[in-house]
């Protein structure tokens, strides 16, 4: 039942992901970084699929082996998570969920932000 729900899961992710390229307000990265994890928890095939597949696959090796964030990426994320900060000031709802939320949205923005861009060179 449990490998159901997370090939469930890494299906709905990825299909997230997918459509994240085309739609800049949805993240690609994190949707297929969740839909791995959740592949190699469910099913060896799937993951090795998404790991040797030609878009994905270098997302997800370079987080797994380096923990790199592409600067693309970065700032696409900062933006959004910027964008929806700001619109909750629209939304109504009470002062601490607004602020709890923003705390997450913070929270959020400065893990993405300090993560490295780029592979280390050796010297």
């Amino acid at each position: 039942m449990l490998r159901i729900l997370l090939l469930c899961i890494g299906w709905l992710s990825l299909g997230l992901g997918v459509i994240g390229i085309v739609l800049p307000l949805l993240p690609t990265t994190p949707f297929v970084l969740l839909s791995c994890v959740c592949f190699s928890k469910a099913s060896k095939h799937f993951e090795s699929w998404l790991l040797n597949h030609r878009y994905f696959g270098t997302i997800i090796t370079n987080w797994r082996s380096h923990r790199v964030i592409p600067s693309r990426a970065k700032w696409l994320a900062g933006a959004m998570l910027t964008f929806s900060a700001i619109t909750l000031i629209f939304v109504e709802m009470p002062w601490i969920g607004r602020v709890m939320t923003w705390c997450m949205l913070a929270g959020v923005f400065i893990f993405i932000m300090t993560r490295r861009s780029k592979i280390a060179q050796p010297e």
